[in-house]
C-alpha cells in the first residue's frame, strides 16, 4: 500500500503541471484579446533579445544577449540568432518558418530533432518542438513549449520550458524588440 501511495504521489507531482500549470495553456484564451501576433511583422528585421536560463531548480543558470534578424519571402522566413552568453560562449542558430493561411507555423532548425509546429491567435504564438542541446551540454534531446506575446508596445514576452520524460529541466524567459537605432 505504501508503494502505491508513493507512485501516487509521484504521478501527481508530475501530471498536475500539465493540467494547471504553464504546459496547460491554450491558444484559444488569446483569440480576440489585443493586437494580432503576425511573426513576418513581428519577427522581421533586426531584433534585440535579452533573457535568462533558469535551470531545474528555479535558480538562474545563464544570461544572454542575443542579435536576431528575421528576413520573409512571402510566408517563408528565416529568423537568425547570435547569442551570447554570460560564461563568454557563443551560438549561432538559424530557424526556417513556414506560414500557413490559418496561422499554423512549421518551423525547422539544424538543432531540431524533426520540425517544430505552431500557431499564433490573438496576441500569442505557441510552439512546440525537440531540441538537441549541444554535446558540450550533454547532447540530450529536450522537448519544449515556447510562448511569445505580443505586448502592447511591439515588445515580445518569450517564455519556453525545457522537458526531459515529462519533468521540467529548464525555463527560458526572454524580451525581443527591435534592435535599437545606431547612435
Amino acid at each position: 500500500m505504501f508503494l502505491f501511495a508513493v507512485i501516487a504521489l509521484v504521478a501527481l507531482l508530475i501530471l498536475a503541471p500539465r493540467f494547471t500549470g504553464f504546459p496547460s495553456q491554450s491558444l484559444a484564451e488569446y483569440k480576440g484579446k489585443g493586437p494580432q501576433f503576425d511573426p513576418r511583422t513581428h519577427l522581421s528585421g533586426p531584433i534585440l533579445c535579452e533573457g535568462v536560463i533558469y535551470g531545474p531548480f528555479g535558480r538562474v543558470s545563464s544570461r544572454f544577449v542575443a542579435d536576431m534578424e528575421g528576413k520573409w519571402d512571402g510566408t517563408r522566413g528565416t529568423l537568425t540568432e547570435r547569442f551570447r552568453y554570460d560564461s563568454g560562449a557563443t551560438q549561432d542558430r538559424a530557424w526556417r518558418l513556414s506560414l500557413s493561411n490559418d496561422g499554423s507555423i512549421r518551423a525547422e532548425a539544424d538543432d531540431l530533432v524533426g520540425a517544430g509546429s505552431g500557431r499564433t491567435e490573438g496576441p500569442a504564438c505557441e510552439m512546440r518542438y525537440r531540441i538537441r542541446l549541444p554535446a558540450e551540454a550533454g547532447g540530450h534531446v529536450l522537448d519544449v513549449v515556447d510562448w511569445m506575446y505580443l505586448m502592447p508596445n511591439g515588445t515580445i514576452m518569450n517564455r519556453s520550458q525545457f522537458r526531459k520524460f515529462g519533468i521540467k529541466v529548464a525555463e527560458l524567459i526572454a524580451t525581443m524588440r527591435p534592435m535599437p537605432a545606431a547612435a
